[in-house]
């Protein structure tokens, strides 16, 4: 039986190693094993893969093309911008995603960053740490203003709990959903208003080539005088230089961080000398119960396609393919 080789984060054990078994596919374990972000560490662990339950790690189109057996990706989460999707495309390989499974673990992450970050975290806690007993207020995040980038699944998820901390939440979205911003009271904006009112700023947009550096030099300068920024979706919507060139002007009172253009965060990153910032690895979708979900969804995708059913909501890519094939 094909083998189905697992890269994603914590995935040795979960829901997925039972269905796939139980189906006679063969399932070996790789993440953590070596850094899959060299491309040889990386073909190494996944040359003889049909199927790969996928992290965050690059396949780029060379990586790709040393991959004679893969037939489909079951991304763990809903980013894809990993994975190289025209060469995918052009090598008839399923590029898979687990829409619907993560949305509340990011909200509540969100959420975490913007509380932490408002009341005076990272900087409290190495205060204390270092013997410094200092008491210095900070506005009450009740009744600011929060602006949501991106007002699908998870948007809308991180907005419910905003509202129900006593925020004001105002929103952009290409596509609006506006019956659930109607219902929410939640006023859908241009991002020149969301800029110019918010006093906190969260992105939940994909990556993509009009997005990328969406948060830049210009646009910060657009945003209110100590607000602060979260970004829970995409690193690469963030132009980290011109964040670290408003932070350190004083312009931004802070940010929230749990992806970054380049991953792992470098430890020469400048953003790591403030410490109004708090950083986070790129574990916003993860959760005990996010975590289970989307390891049965990627298992159910690879079996789905295995057996010639074709899962349309998860699939990515091969728009208008009609006659794929294992």
């Amino acid at each position: 039986m094909p083998l189905v080789v697992c890269t994603g984060l914590n995935s040795h054990q979960g829901p997925h190693l039972e269905l796939l078994k139980s189906a006679g596919f063969d399932v070996r374990y790789e993440a953590g094993k070596s850094d899959f972000y060299q491309p040889a560490n990386l073909i190494a662990a996944v040359h003889d893969a049909a199927a790969i339950i996928a992290g965050s790690e690059p396949y780029s189109a060379d990586t790709l093309s040393k991959l004679p057996k893969l037939r489909a990706f079951a991304r763990m989460g809903v980013g894809f911008d990993a994975i190289d999707v025209p060469a995918c495309d052009a090598r008839r390989i399923v590029v898979a995603t687990t829409p619907g499974v993560n949305h509340h673990a990011v909200a509540e992450h969100t959420i975490a960053l913007l509380m932490a970050v408002a009341r005076g975290f990272p900087a409290r806690d190495q205060q204390v740490r270092a013997g410094a007993w200092k008491r210095i207020s900070t506005p009450r995040i009740m009744g600011r203003t929060m602006g949501i980038v991106g007002l699908g699944r998870i948007g809308q998820a991180t907005a419910v709990r905003a509202i129900g901390l006593g925020m004001r939440v105002i929103a952009f979205d290409p596509f609006p959903n506006q019956d659930f911003a109607t219902a929410n009271r939640i006023e859908m904006v241009s991002l020149d208003e969301i800029y110019a009112q918010s006093d906190f700023v969260s992105l939940h947009l994909p990556m993509s080539k009009e997005n990328f550096h969406l948060i830049n030099a210009t646009t910060l300068a657009k945003m209110k005088p100590g607000s602060i920024l979260i970004n829970t979706a995409r690193g690469l919507l963030v132009d980290e230089q011109a964040l670290y060139d408003a932070l350190k002007s004083g312009h931004l009172a802070g940010a929230g961080l749990d992806v970054f253009e380049v991953e792992p965060l470098p430890t020469t990153s400048p953003l790591l000398e403030f410490d109004n910032v708090m950083f986070c690895g790129h574990l916003a979708g993860l959760d005990h119960e996010s975590h289970h979900d989307t390891l049965k969804m990627c298992a159910e995708i690879i079996l789905m396609l295995h057996r010639g059913d074709w899962p349309k909501q998860c699939v990515q890519n091969l728009v208008g393919v009609s006659d794929w094939k294992w």
